[in-house]
């Protein structure tokens, strides 16, 4: 089979496209015919061997999420399993391959209808959305900041305020991010530009803000933060630009603003029927994932460089195997925007 595998730590170009032997699913294991991969910008943080866990043992294939038919079974999975079109979480690596091992047990089949790509695109980004959103507890009227919100997480945590029935304003930098954020329902502010915190108050009505939630960190992030009423809260979810915010405890503390966020990554028990959550949200049409670009598996080291550029907007996929009919279409890429914060 085809596969993307890594030999070295550096940049997109360690990402090479090579013929491997397919894997045999061991106990309570299923092997999945992928037909979409997850990228994500911390995979492109291990590549480069600055990522947030250390460096992990190579040779390796990257990918952590995929979708796609199950084809085979190891010993004790569950038979109905088999043929089922399912999303999963691999393990932490071997996403970018055309077969891919998951555990039977961390497999969530797509409802009828939803298009495998977008099951994809919110296997992570869904439930990281839900999470941070469940913990900001978010209600009707509030006024909320969504950082990076041209983002896969960002843009789910726009729509999730929205149907709350806040008052949200969307951030991100660039004017072309504007129309993918005002169609969320949301208001958009420009970061990159002069006084554009005084703005955000001014789009939501005035006054501080309820809650924020910081994907960018280093000064968006600190600023932002100083922008929280007294019992505010803020939910860091992110640091594209490379840095966390820089927040006073001891004032956050005197204010009484909450900080949340994923502070320790939750197991399979918390995380399975979070992503049964997004996908069905998304079958209901409450959800809509932005697949910003679908590059082939054999461009994984585009795909990175284009991450890395800021040159994305959404989710990034990698088009894998043979997408089935028109509700697994690949859905042409959007063309790629400037700076995804």
């Amino acid at each position: 089979m085809l596969s993307v595998v890594m030999e070295e730590f550096g940049g997109p170009e360690v990402l090479r496209a090579r013929q491997v032997e397919d894997p045999e699913p061991g106990p309570g294991q299923v092997l999945v015919d992928v037909a979409y991969a997850s990228v994500t910008f911390v995979e492109t943080q291990v590549r480069s061997g600055n990522g947030p866990f250390g460096r992990p043992a190579l040779p390796r294939v990257p990918g952590n999420g995929v979708g796609g038919r199950v084809v085979a079974l190891g010993p004790g999975a569950d038979p109905a399993l088999l043929g089922t079109v399912v999303v999963t979480t691999t393990g932490g690596e071997g996403g970018y391959a055309e077969r891919a091992l998951a555990r039977a047990d961390e497999v969530v089949p797509v409802p009828p209808g939803l298009a495998l790509k977008d099951a994809v695109a919110l296997l992570a980004d869904g439930r990281t959305a839900l999470l941070l959103f469940r913990q900001a507890e978010v209600k009707p009227g509030e006024k909320v900041l969504v950082e990076a919100a041209a983002g896969g997480v960002g843009s789910l945590l726009v729509q999730l305020a929205v149907y709350a029935g806040a008052r949200v304003v969307g951030a991100a930098r660039g004017d072309r991010k504007a129309e993918l954020v005002v169609s969320l329902g949301a208001s958009y502010v420009d970061y990159s530009r002069e006084a554009w915190l005084r703005q955000v108050r001014e789009t939501a009505g005035g006054g501080d803000l309820d809650v924020v939630f910081d994907g960018v960190g280093g000064a968006i992030g600190t600023a932002a933060a100083g922008a929280l009423r007294p019992g505010g809260r803020i939910s860091l979810y992110g640091m594209a630009s490379g840095a966390d915010a820089t927040l006073d405890e001891d004032d956050l503390a005197a204010r009484g603003i909450r900080t949340l966020g994923l502070f320790a990554a939750p197991g399979p028990a918390e995380t399975h029927p979070l992503i049964g959550e997004a996908l069905r949200l998304a079958a209901d049409g409450v959800l809509a994932p932005v697949v910003g670009q679908v590059f082939p598996l054999a461009a994984a080291a585009e795909a990175h460089a284009a991450i890395e550029a800021r040159a994305t907007v959404g989710k990034t996929l990698l088009a894998v195997g043979a997408q089935e009919g028109d509700t697994y279409g690949t859905g042409a890429a959007d063309g790629a925007t400037n700076d995804d914060r």
